[in-house]
């Protein structure tokens, strides 16, 4: 598989634009050691998914190599329900950038679920996917509520968690 590398000046400010909220997610989630062994989708937990991953997104039938967008999402303890995630994510559009909340969790089934939202109340589009390589990679489907057609296609989504330090 072919790892896109995101352009310089796209990735300068998704990682200005977050950097304000990385410090603030360390300063909710004290970094925890993970464990030795390798969790399988089941066995991950909310905080598994805390930290900073890239996102790559492209249309139904396309490839991650041909990205309809790109960008990033920081996640952290949701506040009012414990076992969630709550963040934020930055990617490209079209004409400009597109910023939304997010909330969601990992299911007892181990599937990602994710509600994205411009304006933090209206739901806007709906992630599910199916975490791999020991939680450090989410793949799955992204698309619109229902009932809003101006959230965009549905698209396919892969999230890797970026390295530490970034």
């Amino acid at each position: 598989m072919r790892q896109l590398a995101p352009s310089a000046p796209a990735l300068a400010l998704t990682s200005l634009a977050l950097m304000g909220l990385i410090s603030t997610a360390r300063a909710q989630s004290p970094q925890t050691p993970r464990a030795a062994s390798c969790p399988t989708a089941i066995e991950l937990k909310a905080q598994d998914l805390h930290g900073l991953w890239r996102m790559v997104l492209w249309p139904e039938g396309g490839s991650e190599s041909a990205p309809a967008s790109t960008g990033a999402m920081l996640l952290g303890p949701h506040p009012e329900y414990p076992g969630s995630v709550r963040g934020r994510l930055r990617r490209s559009g079209p004409g400009a950038d597109l910023e939304a909340e997010v909330a969601g969790d990992v299911g007892d089934d181990g599937e990602f679920n994710l509600d994205e939202s411009a304006d933090g109340r209206t739901m806007d589009a709906l992630w599910n996917g199916q975490p791999s390589d020991c939680g450090r990679t989410i793949r799955g489907q992204r698309r619109p509520a229902e009932g809003r057609s101006d959230a965009g296609p549905a698209l396919q989504f892969l999230l890797q968690r970026a390295p530490a330090g970034h």
